[in-house]
């Protein structure tokens, strides 16, 4: 009986259950039941309709497409490229040049170079969420450098729906076979792409299995264990369809109401007025008017003009944080989506760009560098040996740095000085600070060589030889000794500037 007044135990899993909130089931979580469905599960359902929606917004949408050719822009810009670690200079210079050379001819469409095929796979990658690579291997007698091409697929040309039973006993999942310990072994490709009505050359069901080591799969896992690619435009795409409805209303509202001037009202509706037509089937007749036309109106009569409902004050408002939340489902700063700078300062916007470019260097080197760049240089150096267009070992050569394309900041003056000072004090190698603008830094000290070179042998004399430092910070190249004899005020103005500035 007295159980009942007793107060219950605190800590058991009824206590524990009500500190997660999220865990909740009242009233006001009481709706919220999402069911525990792993992500390829949802991709495999869900997959083809959200594919095919991502691809209208970026075709039909501006914020969208301004998005995707920003997000690809500042994931490879102008080329990831590699700068090979090989320690034989004449070697690392031999391939250096012919993968150059190949570069011009990898595109196995002949449509751009290797650089615009890493712009492809990262607008792919943003607007399917993946990308498939296939190595090529070509013949001799097509006349290539590296008989190697590399040819895109697109996201749909692996059918979702593809979920089997392979009769060698491999299980085949979203179109990507995996044998008995979970190892890719074939990629099952569509002939031609569904969604293509030119292309009749075969019937959409029909597939081809394609060996594992001759397809590069390029996407960004968000999950463990997950096998497809989701668009990276997925969490704005409801907001961006709502948000392109709305002002598309309001401009059709605004355009109706554009069109009426006034409404005329009279006692005597047989009397015309100045400028009133014959009147139409329904009896209504339209007068027209003119800048400058004084109108005389007769007793009784009156004039309404219309006065349609503005879009208000909010609309301005309502834009901005609905763009903002766009933005933040990218993860793309505000200006990028948008363009609009107005209530941007150097701050602000370099605050923005500091983790934005965080976030992009997670994907150069997690997805571009290590899915695309990396296979792609070994299966080349591979070729390349084997056919004869480079004599090395391709296991010595293999080793190389991918640099990502350089950022350029608002104020390169105060970054460039940093960079300098950060030089001099020991904290980073001119190596690393060449190569965060994109470059190679053989390839700087080679031109900065020939063009210090061609100075001399013409006589000409700049403000700093290449390799020599100015500006304001410049380091001296040897600071006096004030025991060599030299007095204060005695000798020229450059030990005079030396002696000043002993710190710099």
């Amino acid at each position: 009986m007295f159980d009942l007044f007793r107060r219950p135990k605190r800590g058991g899993p009824e206590a524990m259950r009500a500190r997660l909130e999220g865990a909740m089931a009242k009233r006001r979580l009481r709706g919220w039941n999402p069911p525990l469905e792993n992500i390829n599960a949802l991709v495999a359902s869900g997959g083809p309709r959200l594919l095919a929606r991502s691809r209208e917004l970026v075709v039909t949408n501006g914020y969208a497409a301004n998005a995707c050719e920003a997000f690809a822009a500042n994931l490879v810009g102008d080329g990831i490229k590699p700068s090979s670690l090989i320690t034989d200079a004449a070697l690392r210079d031999r391939v250096q040049k012919l993968w150059l050379a190949w570069t011009d001819e990898a595109d196995a469409d002949g449509l751009t170079d290797f650089y615009g095929l890493q712009a492809m796979v990262a607008r792919e990658m943003f607007v399917a969420g993946e990308c498939f690579v296939r190595l090529r291997p070509r013949r001799t007698e097509d006349g290539l450098l590296v008989p190697l091409q590399l040819q895109l697929l697109q996201s749909e040309m692996l059918p979702f729906e593809k979920t089997e039973t392979d009769p060698n006993g491999n299980s085949i999942r979203c179109g990507i076979e995996f044998d008995g310990i979970g190892r890719r072994v074939a990629y099952h490709f569509r002939r031609r792409h569904p969604g293509d009505s030119t292309d009749q050359r075969v019937a959409v069901p029909d597939t081809v299995r394609v060996p594992a080591e001759e397809v590069l799969h390029i996407y960004r896992p968000i999950d463990a264990g997950q096998i497809r690619g989701l668009p990276h435009i997925a969490p704005a795409m409801v907001r961006l369809f709502l948000l392109d409805q709305y002002d598309d209303a309001e401009l059709d509202r605004k355009k109706t109401a554009a069109m009426f001037a006034g409404f005329i009202t009279k006692t005597a509706p047989e009397d015309p007025m100045m400028g009133e037509g014959a009147a139409d089937l329904d009896g209504a007749a339209i007068a027209s008017l003119e800048p400058g036309t004084m109108q005389v109106l007769l007793p009784g009569e009156d004039v309404k003009f219309s006065s349609p409902a503005d879009v208000g004050g909010g609309y301005e408002a309502f834009q901005y944080r609905t763009l903002l939340a766009v933005s933040a489902s990218l993860g793309l700063p505000y200006h990028l989506v948008t363009g609009d700078v107005r209530q941007a300062n150097y701050s602000s916007l370099r605050a923005e760009l500091v983790e934005f470019r965080r976030r992009i260097g997670q994907l150069q080197h997690g997805v571009m560098a290590h899915q695309l760049c990396r296979p792609i240089w070994r299966r080349w150096l591979e070729t390349a040996v084997l056919s004869g267009a480079l004599d090395a070992d391709s296991v010595i050569a293999r080793p190389v740095q991918w640099i990502p394309p350089r950022w350029d900041w608002v104020d390169p003056l105060k970054d460039i000085q940093a960079q300098v000072l950060a030089m001099e004090a020991g904290l980073t190698s001119r190596r690393k600070v060449v190569e965060a603008t994109g470059y190679d830094i053989e390839e700087v000290d080679r031109e900065n060589a020939a063009d210090a070179q061609r100075a001399a042998n013409l006589g000409l004399t700049y403000r700093a030889s290449p390799g020599e430092t100015q500006g304001a910070r410049a380091t001296p190249a040897a600071i006096p000794n004030p025991s060599d004899g030299v007095e204060d005020g005695a000798g020229d103005d450059t030990a005079g500037n030396d002696r000043a500035n002993p710190q710099e």
